[in-house]
C-alpha cells in the first residue's frame, strides 16, 4: 500500500452543485496543478453583487505547492477568476492559443503583469513537476478547448473540460476521440466528465445546423438584421459573417466584450473576415438597411448589453428601426428565461420581428447529451468516476448513466465543492473537507460582502429604513431636539405624518423615561428606541423596517 504522503488528491474548489465557477486542484506530494479558474454570475438574493469567485484559502495556505494553472478553454466559468487568484499567486498559466488570447486581455485589463502564459497546442504535453499533462482536441461553443490528460505517479485522470462531440465542425478539426480510446486501452484510474447537459437524451446537434439556418434566414430577409449571441461563441460569429458575405451584407460589431473577442480572434486566426466586411457602428447610416448585419451581446437580456439598451431605446449609437429582424441566437441560462423574455418583449413592441430558440434552429448547446457521454465513458473505461460541472441533480444523473454503462456504484463519486478524494493505483474515498464557497465580489471589493451584509440588504430592499435622530445633553441625558424621523423605503412620510407623528411621540416618550430612571449610556438608549419602535410599528401596520437610532450629545 501507498504511504500516506503519496497518495493522489482530487479536490474541487468550484463547479460542483453549480453551473459555473470551475476549478478543480490536484495534488500529489507536494506539488499542485490548477485546472481552471472560472466565475460564476449572481443569484437573484445576491443584491448588488457583480461576480461570484471561487475559495482559494486552501490554496493560499498550499502557494510553494502550485506548479501552474492550467486551462480548458476561454469560458468566463473557466477563466474569469484567474485575475483574482493572480493578484494573490503569482503562476504559470497553459493552454491554447485563443484561451491565453483572452487571459492576456483580462490581465491587461487589470493591469496585472509577469505572468508567464505558455501556449500549448492541442496534441502536445506538457511536464509539471510529477505532472506530465496532454492537451486533447475537443469541440465545445469556443475554438481552441482541450481536454487533459492528466499522467501521475498512481494513474492517469482524465478531465473532459467542457465539450460535445460534432462530426461536422466548423474549424474542419473534429474532436480526437482515437486519443480518448488510446488512454482507455492505457487504463485511467479518474475520469472526470462534463455534466451540463445529462438530462438531455440522444445527441447535440452540429454548431453546422445554425449556420444554415442563418444562410435561410438571410436569404429571405429584405431588413437589418440584428444577431444576439455569446460573445465567446467565435464559430457562430464566423457563421454569422459567412452568412453575411454571402449576401453581400456588411457587419457591424456592437458590445464591449464582443468587440474584444473579435479582435482578439481575427488576430490569432480564428475569425476568417474577408477584407471590406467589417464596418464602424458610425457608418452604418452609409448602407441600405437590406445590406447591415449587426453582431451584439446581450443575448442573456443583461441590462447593460447592447441588446439591452437597444430595447429600451438606450443606445448611444444606434436605434431600432421598425421592422429590424432581430435573432437570439443563444438559450437563457436557467435562472435569466425571465430577463430575457423581458427583451424579447420590448424588441417586439419596438415594432421589430424576433427570432429566437422556440421558432427556429438558431442556437445549439455546447455541451454533451446522454450519447456522447456514453461514447467517452465507453472510450474510457475509466476505474474510478467524478461527475463536474452541474448542479447536484445532474451529477447524480450523470453517476447514474456510468452505473448503466456496468460501472460500479462504489466507485462513482457524487462530491461537493472542498470535497478531498484520494486515490491510489487500487483504491479511492472520500477523505475530508477544505474550505470552499462562493466570494463575492461587488464593486472593487472582494470578499467584504458576506453573509451579514446581504441579510442587510435583503431587510433593506423588502422592508425599508427608519433612521431616528436624537440630541441629548451629556450632564443629565435630558432630550434637546429631536427625535426626527427619517424614512427610506419605508412610507412615504409627507402622506404618513400621522404614523411619523405617534412613532415619534412614542419615541419620546421611552426616551423620558430612561431620563426619569437616570439611564445615559447610548447602546441601552438605542435598543430602548428600538424596541419601542419596532412594537409600535409591527402593531400599526404589521413592518419590521430597519431601525437605525442615531444619538448625539451637547
Amino acid at each position: 500500500m501507498t504511504n500516506k504522503k503519496s497518495k493522489l488528491k482530487i479536490i474541487p474548489l468550484g463547479g460542483l452543485n453549480e453551473v459555473g465557477k470551475n476549478i478543480t486542484v490536484i495534488e500529489y506530494k507536494n506539488e499542485i496543478i490548477i485546472v481552471d479558474c472560472g466565475l460564476s454570475f449572481p443569484e437573484d438574493e445576491m443584491l448588488g453583487i457583480d461576480v461570484v469567485i471561487p475559495d482559494i484559502t486552501y490554496l493560499l495556505k498550499n502557494r510553494e505547492k502550485i506548479k501552474g494553472v492550467v486551462l480548458t478553454h476561454g469560458h468566463e466559468d473557466h477563466i474569469g477568476a484567474l485575475p483574482y487568484l493572480l493578484k494573490k499567486i503569482k503562476v504559470p498559466i497553459y493552454g491554447t492559443k485563443l484561451t491565453l488570447g483572452l487571459v492576456d486581455y483580462k490581465l491587461k485589463e487589470q493591469g496585472i503583469n509577469n505572468i508567464k502564459l505558455n501556449i500549448v497546442n492541442t496534441g502536445n504535453a506538457i511536464t509539471l513537476g510529477k505532472f506530465k499533462i496532454e492537451f486533447i482536441k475537443t469541440s465545445h461553443s469556443i475554438p481552441g478547448s482541450a481536454a487533459l490528460a492528466i499522467h501521475t505517479p498512481e494513474g492517469i485522470i482524465v478531465h473532459t473540460g467542457d465539450f460535445k462531440i460534432d462530426y461536422t465542425p466548423i474549424d474542419g478539426e473534429m474532436m480526437d476521440l482515437h486519443k480518448f480510446s488510446e488512454l482507455g486501452k492505457k487504463g485511467v484510474l479518474v475520469l472526470l466528465s462534463d455534466s451540463t447537459n445529462v438530462e438531455r437524451k440522444g445527441y447535440t446537434m452540429s454548431e453546422k445546423t445554425v449556420g444554415d439556418t442563418f444562410v435561410d434566414i438571410f436569404m429571405n430577409a429584405k431588413q437589418r438584421i440584428i444577431v444576439a449571441t455569446f460573445a465567446s461563441n467565435v464559430h457562430r460569429v464566423q457563421q454569422i459573417i459567412n452568412a453575411a458575405v454571402m449576401f453581400d451584407r456588411k457587419v457591424v460589431v456592437s458590445g464591449r466584450s464582443m468587440v474584444n473577442v473579435v479582435n482578439v480572434s481575427k488576430e490569432l486566426g480564428y475569425l476568417n473576415v474577408p477584407d471590406g466586411t467589417l464596418i464602424d457602428i458610425k457608418d452604418m447610416d452609409k448602407y441600405p438597411d437590406n445590406k447591415v448585419v449587426v453582431i451584439t451581446t446581450g443575448s442573456q437580456g443583461e441590462p447593460m448589453s447592447a441588446l439591452s439598451r437597444l430595447a429600451s431605446s438606450d443606445h448611444r449609437q444606434m436605434e431600432l428601426i421598425p421592422g429590424d429582424l432581430v435573432i437570439i441566437s443563444a438559450t437563457p441560462i436557467p435562472g435569466n428565461e425571465k430577463t430575457v423574455f423581458r427583451v424579447i418583449n420590448q424588441l417586439f413592441k419596438k415594432g421589430a420581428n424576433v427570432i429566437y430558440e422556440a421558432l427556429a434552429d438558431v442556437h445549439v448547446s455546447g455541451h454533451a447529451c446522454q450519447e456522447e457521454q456514453k461514447l467517452i465513458h465507453a472510450l474510457v473505461k475509466p476505474k474510478f468516476f467524478i461527475p463536474v460541472h452541474g448542479e447536484y441533480r445532474h451529477l447524480k444523473q450523470h453517476g447514474q448513466l456510468a452505473e448503466e454503462m456496468g460501472m460500479d456504484k462504489e466507485n462513482i463519486f457524487i462530491a461537493q465543492n472542498g470535497s478531498v478524494m484520494e486515490f491510489t493505483r487500487n483504491s479511492g474515498r472520500f477523505a475530508g473537507s477544505v474550505p470552499a464557497g462562493n466570494v463575492l465580489v461587488d464593486g472593487l471589493g472582494v470578499g467584504d460582502v458576506g453573509n451579514i451584509v446581504l441579510r442587510d440588504r435583503k431587510h433593506l430592499s423588502e422592508d425599508g429604513l427608519l433612521i431616528v435622530v436624537v440630541t441629548i445633553t451629556k450632564e443629565n441625558g435630558k432630550v434637546v431636539a429631536g427625535p426626527d424621523i427619517i424614512s427610506r423605503g419605508f412610507v412615504y412620510v409627507r402622506e404618513s405624518e400621522d404614523l411619523i407623528g405617534q412613532a415619534r411621540k412614542a419615541v419620546r416618550e421611552v426616551l423620558e423615561e430612561c431620563e426619569k430612571n437616570n439611564i445615559t449610556d447610548w447602546s441601552t438608549l438605542k435598543s430602548s428606541i428600538r424596541d419601542v419602535l419596532r412594537n409600535f410599528l409591527y402593531e400599526r401596520i404589521k413592518r419590521n423596517p430597519m431601525i437605525l437610532p442615531i444619538i448625539m450629545e451637547v
